[in-house]
């Protein structure tokens, strides 16, 4: 059974950190060449867990990637992204979907998409 009642804001600390995603973000984000390991294990990740929950998964990631840096909400730097900007951050987190070619739910509509807006939404990631 899915829904939008199985993965909700506040449920976070039951999704996975997506371990296998980090370094793909850091590498996609810089603009290196990203090695095929990495990109299956990041999507095989990402594949367990259910399309209501992807992106409340890749926001949970992205937060504590910042939190483990020091960057505190609002704060100009990127330590976890030396070389980029936190919009690309964003942006790169949102398209993980999208490279994985993994479908997320958008709303309770059911309405289904690769991207995820509300990561890129993310005022402070």
């Amino acid at each position: 059974m899915s829904g939008p009642w199985m993965c909700y804001p506040g449920q976070a600390s039951q999704v996975p950190a997506l371990p296998g995603c980090r370094p793909l973000l850091k590498l996609q984000c810089n603009g290196s060449q990203v090695p095929e390991a990495v990109l299956r294990d990041c999507c095989q990740q990402l594949a367990d867990i259910s399309e209501w929950c992807r992106c409340g998964a890749l926001y949970s990631m992205l937060d504590s990637m910042y939190k483990e840096h020091g960057v505190s909400e609002g704060q100009a730097g990127t330590g976890a992204f030396p070389s980029c900007r936190r919009e690309v951050v964003k942006l790169t987190a949102a398209s993980i979907t999208a490279v994985c070619r993994l479908p997320i739910v958008v709303d309770a509509s059911g309405d289904g998409a690769y991207v995820c807006k509300d990561v890129a939404a993310y005022p402070d990631a």
